[in-house]
């Protein structure tokens, strides 16, 4: 009695042990700890540090220098003839610059680069998305070996069942022993079967640990959710992802930015008007002040192409950054064409293999009774098992593919970000 007790209390202390991991959790701690997503963070924030640099270009420019020169000549003249004197001297000055206008240039280029963060935000969206993605794919993935698990399970116990049978029937006369050892043989490859799941699915606990960044034991319930296939038009979903697609978007906020830059390099050919201030205290043979404040004007003449060829390579960068905006939208409609068809293709094969299950089954239960009465053949009942097994594994197959094609499409509107 006291050895039950044990065993129960040990069952039950597994019970509680067990770990369950749902999905949203695999995403959060993914999101929360894989390194691209911290990288990319940072090029944020770097993005913003930019901005502030080519705002100070419109802010007053303020330089203080100092200069001293413990040996110096001087030559001064004196009574028609030129004399030397060694003395030290220094120098303090200060000099203030005000850019006034520049032809909206700075402006220009403060604007790019508010747009080059906003680019940097919707790659870490982006990233984050496809992070989602890919967890969702892989926890599937293990889900999916999960299932198939038990199925193996299921088709190792039936087959060593049929083997015990089969033994029975060689002993009583009613079976050769090729058909024992036939029904053997098929034990032994549902047992290899059954390790190459249970391989498939450590392998895909494995890749969900490191984008986690925390481990995932092989004990860990993961817990179904199958998608809902309502409301899924191609129409909508195409013009969602036109408007809310993380990589469209930022393709679409580059045009403006190299936009911008293009006015910025045509804005260079004019110049810039600036106030000037500046004060000089020296001391040398004699002590004096300098001050000045005025307005400068500064026109490029000649730059040796310099100017043009970056306004031709801005301009080039825009229609560049059009073109792959369109060539982004093509690829994007042709992808959910292409994951609408596999949609609709992966409904029938459900339909199809729930069918071919049901009458499965019943042949196999058919054939069994038979075979345990000498009317039917190893190589019958063993035709009999093995479609239903592959009649439950490529239902689960089609249905895991329905899932991602769900998490792509999911992926390409951006959402869950």
């Amino acid at each position: 009695m006291m050895k039950f007790l044990l065993i129960y209390f040990y069952v039950f202390i597994l019970i509680l042990n067990a770990q369950t991991l749902s999905v949203e959790e695999a995403i959060d701690e993914a999101l929360k700890n894989h390194p691209d997503i911290k990288k990319l963070s940072l090029g944020v924030q770097l993005s913003g540090s930019l901005v502030d640099v080519a705002k100070a270009d419109y802010l007053p420019q303020l330089n203080v220098g100092a200069q001293y020169n413990p040996h110096n000549t001087f030559i001064m003249p004196q009574n028609g003839q030129f004399k030397t004197i060694t003395d030290d001297n220094w120098q303090l000055e200060a000099q203030l610059n005000q850019k006034i206008y520049d032809f909206s240039k700075t402006t220009s280029i403060i604007k790019a680069y508010e747009k080059n963060k906003d680019i940097a935000s919707l790659s870490l969206k982006d990233a984050k998305a496809l992070l989602i993605h890919n967890v969702k794919n892989i926890y599937d993935a293990a889900l999916f070996q999960t299932k198939a698990l038990e199925v193996r399970k299921k088709d190792l116990r039936t087959k060593e069942e049929l083997y015990k049978q089969a033994q029975a029937l060689v002993r009583e006369g009613l079976k050769t022993e090729a058909d024992a050892t036939t029904i053997l043989s098929a034990v032994y490859n549902a047992e290899d079967a059954l390790g190459t799941t249970k391989a498939d699915l450590k392998k895909a606990l494995s890749a969900l640990s490191f984008y986690m960044g925390k481990k995932v034991d092989l004990e860990t319930d993961l817990i179904d959710n199958l998608p809902s296939l309502a409301g899924q038009n191609k129409e909508s979903i195409i013009g969602e992802s036109y408007v809310n697609n993380f990589a469209l978007k930022g393709l679409k906020e580059e045009i403006v930015k190299e936009g911008l830059m293009y006015k910025a390099a045509k804005a260079k050919n004019y110049g810039s008007i600036d106030a000037v201030a500046s004060y000089t205290h020296q001391n040398s043979i004699n002590e004096y002040d300098t001050s000045m404040i005025g307005i400068g004007i500064t026109i490029p003449l000649y730059s040796g192409g310099r100017i043009s060829a970056q306004t031709e390579e801005t301009r080039i960068s825009q229609e560049m950054a059009k073109e792959s905006y369109n060539a982004k939208k093509l690829l994007l409609q042709e992808e959910i064409d292409t994951l609408m068809i596999d949609l609709e293709r992966y409904e029938h094969t459900i339909k199809a293999k729930e069918a071919l299950i049901d009458s499965s089954r019943a042949t196999k239960e058919i054939v069994e009774a038979r075979y345990k009465e000498g009317l039917s053949t190893y190589i019958e009942i063993l035709d009999a098992a093995s479609t239903s097994l592959y009649a439950e594994l490529d239902l689960l197959e089609a249905k895991f593919s329905i899932k991602r094609v769900m998490n792509r499409l999911e992926y390409l509107r951006g959402e869950r970000v």
